[in-house]
């Protein structure tokens, strides 16, 4: 069955940097968009970044636009989402995601931005 494992949340002070990656299985990796979604305490889940199955185009909410990197490694069945000039308002759970005639989602990763 598909399964998507996050890891590389924590704990981290504004402006620094954090990498999250999802580990997949279950599914062919490399024919499927992937995407990342947060939500943060007491709001909607929401996209932050996807990526085509090849990699070649990426697409970004305008809150993380130059700030946050989506990759994938198709040999390896990850995607990534590299984090920088981290705000507080980063602060969410953050989920992997494909969809593969229904949604699939991790069990999340938590990313906490405070000094």
């Amino acid at each position: 069955q598909v399964q998507l494992v996050e890891s590389g949340g924590g704990l981290v002070q504004p402006g620094g940097s954090l990498r999250l990656s999802c580990t997949t299985s279950g599914f062919t990796f490399s024919a499927y968009a992937m995407s990342w979604y947060r939500q943060a305490p007491g709001k909607e889940r929401e996209l932050v970044a996807g990526i085509t199955s090849g990699g070649a185009g990426t697409n970004y909410a305008d809150s993380v636009k130059g700030r946050f990197t989506i990759s994938r490694d198709n040999s390896k069945n990850t995607v990534s989402l590299q984090m920088n000039s981290l705000k507080p308002e980063d602060t969410a759970v953050y989920y992997c995601n494909v969809f593969r005639k229904i949604m699939y989602w991790g069990q999340g990763t938590q990313v906490t931005v405070s000094s």
